[in-house]
């Protein structure tokens, strides 16, 4: 597949910045512990990859896999559970990373899941976030870039599973 016609919001080189700026924030504030660091599948495996290789901090990696989109661009706000993680996480320091909070609800619902099973604490690393979509209250805890109301892809992001391959945050503008 060939690189659609996109507005570039975020070119790599900002993309990278970024990342390790996170990852400075995030290994000071977990300086001498060891986070369990749960990506969410699929759109976050290359920002939680890039993170991982910036921290400064031991670390565990699990994932999990929940979506509340279907194949479309508009959220179905039906919380769907494919994966679970498999490491316990009781007294563990779990950070989880995904790759954009939009309405909120699927965070809120995995963070919710995750608190039950007593983790010492849960702090959230949002690649994107798009507030003025919220649905429920949900605010990261560390958050890559704020984006207007605008479908994007690239960097693991995508359109129907495609586009993830963008090394740039892109616009999908008329597709959707």
């Amino acid at each position: 597949m060939k690189r659609p016609e996109t507005e570039i919001l975020f070119p790599r080189e900002v993309i990278d910045r970024r990342v390790r700026e996170l990852a400075g924030q995030i290994s000071r504030d977990y300086e001498g512990r060891e986070p369990l660091i749960v990506g969410v599948l699929n759109g976050a495996f290359v920002f939680m990859a890039d993170l991982i290789r910036a921290l400064d901090v031991s670390c565990g990696v699990d994932f999990v896999r929940m979506a509340s989109y279907g194949a479309g661009s508009v959220s179905s706000g039906e919380i769907r559970i494919g994966k679970d993680i498999e490491t316990p996480i009781t007294g563990r320091d779990v950070l989880i990373v995904e790759d954009i909070v939009d309405t909120g609800l699927t965070l809120s619902h995995l963070v919710e899941i995750l608190r039950k099973r007593h983790p010492a604490s849960i702090r959230v690393c949002a690649f994107l976030d798009k507030r003025e979509r919220r649905r429920v209250p949900f605010t990261a805890d560390y958050v890559g870039f704020n984006i207007p109301d605008r479908f994007v892809v690239g960097y693991g992001l995508d359109y129907n599973e495609k586009f993830r391959f963008l090394p740039d945050v892109c616009v999908l503008g008329d597709i959707v």
